[in-house]
């Protein structure tokens, strides 16, 4: 899908202004004249950025900014107000926006703005689409596999695994087996990676491994 600057001012002049500059730079416009009318967008979770105005009748750019970041796909922000002050761009910043720009601000400022914007709205999408398809892969893992995988994450051998998990050796490397094949990944630097890309603590891990249904236990 094409990514969309979405434009949000209640100054309808202004609003029409920029999105002719914008649309002169190549970018695709989406314009509103409110939060509300934002946020009823009819493809919520399309690629892009927002653009917005802080001072706003009913709900502000703050509210917005917050709304957003509580959402399954919360864009990035860059806000473009005609009164700011250091603190108010400051509690912009910290809460996760882009920039923070005057209405007066240089189109050359205002690109390189839209450019991060996006850049960090595709690597963020990529990250959470990295992060679904792990929980799904975990999530498929019997209480023995995820066994084996939180021992592999936490590094120990196979000899400190059997002592912990009341086994012999050969039925650990048995399961390591069954779950590097179940997994289709091979090494435990990727096994590790495919935890951290999920989003899982070690304490969640052993959670899991607890709360799963049993699978198979040969050779036990």
């Amino acid at each position: 899908m094409m990514a969309t600057v979405h434009l949000i001012d209640d100054d309808e002049s202004f609003l029409r202004s920029m999105e002719r500059r914008l649309r002169g730079h190549g970018y695709a416009v989406a314009t509103y004249p409110s939060v509300a009318d934002f946020l009823m967008r009819p493809d919520p979770e399309s690629p892009g950025c927002v653009l917005t105005d802080l001072q706003m009748p009913k709900r502000d750019g703050f509210d917005l900014q917050e709304t957003l970041a509580k959402s399954p796909n919360p864009l990035p922000v860059v806000f473009v107000t005609g009164k700011g002050d250091i603190p108010t761009s400051v509690r912009a910043m910290r809460a996760g926006a882009e920039d923070f720009l005057t209405k007066r601000v240089a189109i050359g400022d205002l690109v390189a703005a839209i450019e991060r914007s996006m850049h960090r709205d595709l690597r963020d999408r990529e990250s959470r689409s990295r992060r679904t398809q792990a929980r799904a892969m975990i999530a498929k893992l019997t209480d023995r596999e995820l066994q084996m995988l939180l021992g592999i994450v936490k590094g120990m051998p196979n000899k400190e695994m059997a002592v912990e998990y009341g086994l012999s050796e050969r039925t650990v490397k048995y399961h390591r087996t069954v779950l590097t094949r179940r997994l289709d990944i091979y090494t435990s630097v990727d096994l590790t990676r495919l935890v951290q890309d999920a989003g899982i603590s070690t304490e969640e891990l052993t959670a899991m491994a607890a709360a799963a249904p049993p699978g198979p236990r040969q050779g036990e």
